[in-house]
């Protein structure tokens, strides 16, 4: 805001001000008037970004009117924008945010994953693998469809592609198929897991890939 103060006069009786605001080039010349601004104080706008302002005092008095201008001020500058972020704010209360409100360039992300049980033995026929999704301002999303398979494949199988529940996880289970082992010196677990909206390019859309692992003991009998 832009505060006028009408100066130093002298008549009698004491003058009354009027004030015209006036929208220049970065120069102070090539004035309008602004229309409305007719008040001591103005408030600036995006439309003066680039420009300087001028205000002209009018005092009146019985005796007549006489006039001035101030001299410009600074060129102003555009306010700075916020960075474009493709993610929504959560709404009041909840838990997460829902995957078809994100949009480019926000992406994806398999921020935790947690398997059950934590080391695969040599005797395991089954196990779960819970998989967190968020975006990358680090909000929950609900709704993602999350993909899961061993690599290399034909260890396990390969579960229905799940959404992602309100709080951001999902559960997804194996069952052991004769890949498994792939050696006999085995000790790692290694998953391919994609997230992604429903019906986006899982390539440049809102998505995310990312290789996970965890303990294989083939000498574990549980």
């Amino acid at each position: 805001m832009l505060t006028a103060e009408p100066g130093t006069w002298n008549g009698a009786p004491a003058p009354t001000f009027a004030y015209q605001w006036q929208r220049c080039d970065t120069t102070g010349s090539s004035c309008s008037a602004i229309q409305g601004a007719t008040q001591s104080t103005f408030t600036l706008g995006s439309i003066d970004a680039g420009n300087t302002l001028r205000v002209r005092v009018v005092a009146s008095n019985s005796a007549g009117a006489s006039a001035a201008t101030s001299v410009p001020s600074a060129v102003v500058s555009a306010p700075p924008q916020p960075p474009v972020t493709g993610c929504p704010t959560a709404a009041a209360g909840a838990t997460s945010i829902a995957v078809a409100t994100l949009s480019t360039p926000a992406r994806l992300q398999v921020d935790q994953f947690q398997p059950t049980p934590a080391v695969i033995a040599a005797s395991t026929q089954t196990f779960t693998v819970r998989v967190h999704v968020s975006d990358t301002c680090g909000q929950a999303v609900s709704g993602a469809n999350v993909f899961a398979t061993a690599v290399p494949y034909n260890q396990v199988t390969v579960p229905p592609t799940t959404a992602t529940g309100a709080d951001g996880w999902v559960s997804l289970q194996f069952t052991r198929l004769a890949g498994f082992p792939v050696s006999s010196h085995q000790q790692l677990m290694v998953m391919f897991i994609r997230a992604s909206a429903p019906g986006a390019n899982v390539l440049t859309g809102v998505s995310t890939e990312r290789l996970i692992s965890f303990p294989v003991n083939l000498k574990s009998g549980t």
